[in-house]
């Protein structure tokens, strides 16, 4: 991947480092300071890719698969972090500085039905090659204070996040110097990179006393997170693997402490949307200042090791019915699942899951899920008496002319993601419920500008495919 591009500006013409290059250096540093922090991480690294390797060298099909789409080059290096932001205008700049790195806002999530107070979106690239050559994305979230039930709390809350600064000078410094320029050059970058990981890093000393502490903790796990400390630590980042089940079954043997159930649809021949595991949050010390201005020591649990599968990506009509089943299953066990009955609810799931077809040729008939077109080498024998449309794409499918590969689902699940929260750190608060609404329009309004819509980005992605194979066929 080339680290600069040219680009013009005003009269002169500058050298201007990719988006891609600098998201590239931020993932690959972050990472290694996560694995500094958080050893185990490394481990988990190491495991995923032992599994990895095992599943292409025994697999020529996945292998295949994901050259065609683009993907086997970035598996090793694909990340997704999350980070949990206080106030608005924490989520402002922090757009601005995602922008930087070519990363903009896809989907909206509100995760209040699911017990946790907040809404939220990923960050991340929006054009096929850019994600294929730096996969890094971020889920973001926003604390929402309208659901803090504690009007004295709520007060604290914002007095507390009011003179808050979670980036350094120097960060704003750039992100002002690229959107002035259109870019940044090449000695710029590395500063940039530094200076802007510093919002990510962990604190060991809490910003608010023991006592304030556990009133945040008390009102929810998350709000304490958010809300006690100097800036948004990344809590986890997560590499893609090619086998989730063989990587929940060997963490033990490496001393590394898995989850209970892994979240998501269950396993199939044909992955769909996102399957995620983790290892337990670690309970880290703590330093906090009591008001004679000496310090206590106490604990906290934030920050794990999360691992996922990615399936194909569903249409709405797809993920409606992937809804039904996931939501069929958790009424009959009784609500989300648990280390006593995980078993029981993985056969329950595997159960109701199998309306839902398990070939992708299926999917592609019944429009359950995106597909990325190709031309096969039949099409040679093709008749070129007329001119081929959209309406013969199906056709040209069953009869061979054409075929398909998985599009990758690139985003998130909330239930999942509220269900990792939940098992790591040994919490009740997932069973919450919040009578709060969605509230995309206030969440945009604090953004700066509007989500990318989930559903227009893959139907964008497969129409672009599709076009390709009409004007190769037409040609």
């Amino acid at each position: 991947m080339s680290s600069k591009s040219i680009v013009e500006a005003g009269n002169a013409i500058k050298d201007f480092v990719s988006p891609e290059y600098i998201r590239s250096r931020f993932s690959k540093i972050m990472s290694d300071m996560y694995k500094e922090e958080v050893p185990l991480y490394g481990e988990l690294l190491d495991l995923v890719h032992d599994i990895n390797e095992k599943v292409l060298s025994e697999s020529k099909e996945d292998k295949e698969q994901l050259s065609r789409t683009g993907e086997l080059s970035r598996l090793n290096v694909e990340r997704h972090g999350a980070i949990r932001l206080g106030k608005p205008e924490e989520l402002f700049t922090m757009r601005r500085l995602f922008k930087v790195m070519g990363m903009y806002p896809v989907g909206y999530y509100d995760l209040a039905p699911a017990g946790v107070p907040v809404h939220a979106t990923a960050f991340r690239a929006i054009d096929n090659t850019a994600l294929n050559q730096a996969p890094f994305r971020v889920f973001t979230s926003l604390l929402r204070l309208d659901l803090i039930d504690d009007n004295q709390l709520r007060s604290n809350v914002e007095s507390i996040l009011e003179d808050r600064q979670i980036f350094t000078d120097k960060t704003i410094e750039f992100i002002d110097k690229y959107e002035k320029d259109g870019g940044l050059i090449e000695e710029d970058v590395e500063t940039f990179v530094r200076e802007a990981l510093e919002s990510f890093r962990w604190h060991e000393t809490a910003t608010v006393d023991y006592n304030m502490y556990q009133m945040l903790l008390d009102q929810h796990r998350l709000i304490a997170d958010v809300v006690a400390f100097k800036g948004p630590h990344i809590n986890h980042l997560t590499p893609r693997t090619l086998d989730i089940d063989k990587v929940q079954s060997s963490m033990e043997a490496r001393n590394i402490p898995p989850k209970d159930t892994i979240e998501g649809p269950p396993a199939r021949k044909c992955p769909i949307l996102l399957r995620q595991t983790s290892f337990k949050a670690l309970t880290e010390k703590v330093s906090f200042k009591n008001s004679t201005g000496s310090e206590e020591l106490g604990e906290h649990k934030a920050r794990f090791g999360e691992i996922e599968q990615r399936g194909v990506a569903l249409t709405q009509k797809g993920q409606d019915l992937y809804n039904e089943l996931l939501s069929k299953t958790r009424r009959e066990i009784g609500g989300s699942p648990t280390a006593e009955n995980s078993t029981e609810y993985n056969e329950l799931l595997k159960e109701n899951f199998k309306v839902f077809p398990d070939s992708y040729m299926e999917m592609q008939s019944q429009e359950l899920a995106y597909f990325h077109y190709f031309i096969s080498e039949k099409v040679n024998k093709l008749s070129q008496n007329r001119l081929y449309t959209k309406a013969d794409i199906n056709q040209l499918l069953v009869e061979g002319y054409l075929s398909i590969e998985p599009m990758v689902y690139e985003d998130f699940l909330p239930v999942s993601a509220a269900g990792i929260f939940a098992s790591n750190l040994g919490t009740d608060d997932a069973k919450r419920k919040y009578e709060g609404t969605s509230n995309q329009a206030l969440f945009e309004k604090d953004l700066g500008e509007p989500v990318y819509g989930l559903v227009k980005w893959y139907e964008d992605m497969q129409e672009e495919t599709i076009q390709k194979c009409l004007e190769q066929i037409n040609a």
